[in-house]
């Protein structure tokens, strides 16, 4: 059996494959008020249908104001983790676990998805004031404004609420976003983060607000709930995040409670060049993977089935996050299984595409 079909248990969560979906935004809340609709249902079912064995939903705003654009989803009130529940039922029916991103974009809030605009969206046209660790702008979008104490602390608290709607949605586990620019890495960056009290300074000052939001979660979900987080592990600039931190901040998170690290890279500020190609941010996972003791996932071009097998066969990662190659193919689960001789479970429906055996 190729490691990428080897069933994973974390916390009393058992997952019948390695392969799972990265979330991914879908900018397709049409009514602007953080619903899930037809669209996710479809989208997110799809991957269940296709084999995957945990999917991750997009970046789901905690607070109105925490989405990346109007179009974004959430889980900030009742009436969207009813509508998740609907999803997360699909998924199950599917065979497939399925995960929350608890997400709040900070400074990279209020703006245009690529059909409606470029930037930032005015208040006078639906858009809202960001907020941040810092009063300092993402490239050319508006200036947010720093977050007080207080507000810190109540941001905590509606990550910790959302959690609690999580649960109520079915949802097998739940990931914080802290990578790719958003509120909790503007956080940890130095390059983001200017801040004069306990937040800021310091390593230990600059993760304690992903720390306390780590805690508040671990109270709000049951014990038996796995907690994952994401991580990007460089902001590819001189004085910025590195995977050193990453891997430090990743060792006091999984002391807190985390159960998985998801590691990925960049998105903090612009100008920078991101050395890509075929499985470019899997050394970042890897050296995560080698200074802690819980799992590690890897993502980024990941594309192939014997390339993802090759991957896992290093015994340095524990999961593989497909993205953007899910995207092209729904069933990419059930294409590397059909790739790698491995006699898993198919749709009724879809077993002639089984055949002819490699």
């Amino acid at each position: 059996m190729p490691k990428l079909f080897e069933p994973i248990k974390i916390r009393d969560l058992e997952v019948k494959n390695r392969i799972w979906i990265s979330p991914m935004c879908m900018y397709s809340a049409e009514n602007q008020d953080g619903m899930p609709g037809q669209w996710q249902e479809i989208h997110l079912g799809s991957r269940a249908v296709g084999g995957a064995g945990l999917i991750i939903v997009e970046a789901s705003g905690v607070v109105p104001e925490g989405r990346i654009t109007p179009w974004c989803t959430g889980i900030w009130n009742d009436e969207q983790a009813g509508a998740w529940k609907k999803i997360v039922n699909i998924c199950h029916t599917h065979g497939s676990k399925i995960a929350m991103q608890l997400a709040h974009a900070g400074r990279k809030a209020s703006v245009h998805r690529e059909s409606s605009g470029v930037g930032s969206v005015p208040i006078s046209a639906g858009g809202w004031q960001s907020v941040s660790s810092t009063d300092v702008a993402f490239g050319d979008y508006a200036a947010p404004r720093a977050l007080t104490v207080d507000e810190i602390a109540e941001t905590v608290k509606a990550f910790a609420a959302a959690a609690k709607r999580s649960i109520a949605a079915g949802f097998d586990a739940v990931e914080i976003h802290g990578a790719h620019g958003y509120l909790i890495h503007q956080f940890l960056s130095p390059l983001s983060n200017n801040r004069t009290d306990k937040y800021g300074g310091s390593l230990e000052n600059r993760a304690r607000f992903l720390l306390e939001t780590i805690q508040a979660l671990r109270n709000a979900i049951p014990e038996s709930m796995p907690l994952f987080l994401r991580l990007s592990a460089t902001d590819y600039a001189e004085g910025g995040w590195d995977q050193e931190q990453t891997a430090i901040v990743s060792g006091w998170a999984t002391e807190k409670g985390v159960d998985l690290i998801d590691v990925s890279s960049g998105g903090l500020i612009t100008g920078v060049k991101i050395p890509s190609g075929p499985g470019y941010q899997v050394p970042f996972a890897e050296y995560v993977s080698e200074r802690i003791k819980q799992p590690v996932s890897a993502v980024g071009q990941i594309t192939e089935a014997k390339q993802a097998e090759e991957i896992l066969q290093s015994g340095l990662v524990d999961v593989i996050m497909i993205g953007r190659a899910s995207l092209r193919d729904p069933y990419w689960p059930l294409r590397a299984a059909h790739e790698l001789g491995v006699e898993t479970n198919w749709p009724q429906q879809y077993e002639r595409g089984k055949w002819p055996k490699r």
